[in-house]
Order: structure tokens, then C-alpha cells, then sequence
């Protein structure tokens, strides 16, 4: 919801500014709405149109990075978890208790991918406990040969990896685009849209083309935000990765 609360505020910033010098340039003075002034204005505009151009493409380029690293994590996890699986696996039926809280861990990290708009990773202390009992019961499991040995040890290393490999991803999950830099760009497009309305004429068509273009750029800024958070809105990580891997586990 607060992606959509801030393209809402941009959207009717971006309505307002135009409105309110429409409305207010009859109002001024003669040498407030000579030519000269006009350029002035003018030349201020296309001034914070070019940094505003900058700022979002580097806006959209972080965004992007983020969607990447996290989709790229997402696969390396649950590569981690099929590749645990496998491991317990060749360990043999001492395994098979290990493995059932495994099994039930990433079935709870799937279904909840659909039902919340937090990072599914994350999912609650039932998630932590099941991870816990993860490792206490592969430390419980008994040594009998080396070659069983190397397994565990191997196993221990996967489960290690899981856990970095979630906690990655819960800090990945909050986002990089700083807000402030969100503010300022609003107070660019703001004076920019302001300019617009300055000489122009009163008609619905003035007025139609301000309200697209304000609910155009918003939801542009919208869709750059939610890719920039990637387990939530409509520009989401897939959840294939896991329910492979959930697929795997339950063969």
C-alpha cells in the first residue's frame, strides 16, 4: 500500500500544479506575465526535465538491479535446498528425520509466496523453528563411516548456506531507492507541470492532458518502486524456483 499511497501523491501533485497556475495567472501582474518571464520559465523547466530524465533512469536502473539480485538469490536458494534434499538423501533412512522438517519448511515457504505481500522467506517463527530443528536433528544423526561422514558434513554446508542464503533475502526485500530522492523528483515534475500551466489555455483538452500525463508519470514512478520491491505488487519474483524445489522434495 505505500507504493500506491506515494503514486497517488504524485499523481495529484502532478494535477494541482498546472490547475493552480492556470488559475492563478490571470491574477498577477502585467510584468509577471510578459514573454520574458514566459522564457524563464520555460528554460527553469526543461533545466529539472533533464535532471529529472537522469534521476529516473537512475531510478529504473537501480530497480532493475534489484529485481535481478533477488531473482538470482531466489534460484540460488532454492538450488540449496533441492541440492540439502539430495544429500540427506544418499545418507540413507537415518536421514529421513531430517528430512521431514525440510519438507514441511519449504511447503510453508510456497504456500505462503500467494497469501502475503511480505517476503515469503521471512514467514513467521513456525519457519525459524522448523529450521531449527533442521539442524538439531542432522547433528543427532550418527557417524557411521567416513564416506557417511563426508555426507554430513556436506549436508551441514548446504543447511549453512540455506541460512545465509535467507537472510540475503530478507534484506534484500525492503528495497534501495531512498525516498528523499522520491520527494525531490515529485518537487521537479511538480514545478516542471507548473510550468505547463503557465499562459495555457482553459479548456477541457489542457485539462485532459495534464490529468493523463500526471496519472501516466505516476504510475510509471508506481511500477519502478513496486520492481524495486520485488516480493510484492504486480511486478513480483516467481515462485517457481521453490515450488520446484518443493516438488523435488516431495518425490
Amino acid at each position: 500500500m505505500q507504493d500506491e499511497a506515494v503514486a497517488l501523491v504524485i499523481f495529484l501533485c502532478l494535477v494541482a500544479a498546472p490547475l493552480a497556475t492556470i488559475a492563478i495567472w490571470p491574477r498577477l501582474p502585467a510584468r509577471h506575465r510578459d514573454d520574458e518571464t514566459n522564457n524563464v520559465l520555460r528554460l527553469a523547466a526543461n533545466l529539472f526535465g533533464v535532471m529529472t530524465s537522469l534521476v529516473l533512469g537512475l531510478m529504473i536502473n537501480s530497480a532493475k538491479n534489484t529485481y535481478e539480485s533477488v531473482d538470482h538469490n531466489v534460484h540460488a536458494y532454492a538450488t540449496d535446498l533441492i541440492l540439502l534434499d539430495r544429500t540427506l538423501r544418499q545418507y540413507g533412512q537415518e536421514a529421513d528425520a531430517v528430512r521431514e522438517p525440510l519438507a514441511a519448511y519449504v511447503q510453508r515457504v510456497a504456500s505462503q509466496w500467494s497469501q502475503t505481500e511480505e517476503n515469503p522467506v521471512v514467514a513467521n517463527r513456525l519457519s525459524e523453528h522448523l529450521l531449527t530443528e533442521i539442524g538439531t536433528r542432522m547433528n543427532a544423526l550418527p557417524t557411521i563411516d567416513a564416506a557417511h561422514d563426508f555426507l554430513l558434513q556436506d549436508a551441514r554446508q548446504r543447511l549453512r548456506q540455506v541460512l545465509d542464503q535467507r537472510w540475503v533475502l530478507i534484506e534484500q526485500s525492503e528495497g534501495s531507492i531512498p525516498r528523499p530522492l522520491i520527494a525531490m523528483l515529485v518537487a521537479w515534475l511538480g514545478l516542471i507541470f507548473a510550468s505547463f500551466g503557465f499562459r495555457a489555455p482553459r479548456n477541457a483538452i489542457t485539462v485532459s492532458t495534464f490529468v493523463v500525463s500526471a496519472a501516466l508519470i505516476a504510475g510509471a514512478v508506481y511500477l519502478i518502486l513496486d520492481m524495486d520491491v520485488p516480493f510484492s505488487g504486480p511486478i513480483q519474483i516467481s515462485p517457481a524456483p521453490v515450488q520446484r524445489a518443493l516438488a523435488e522434495l516431495q518425490q
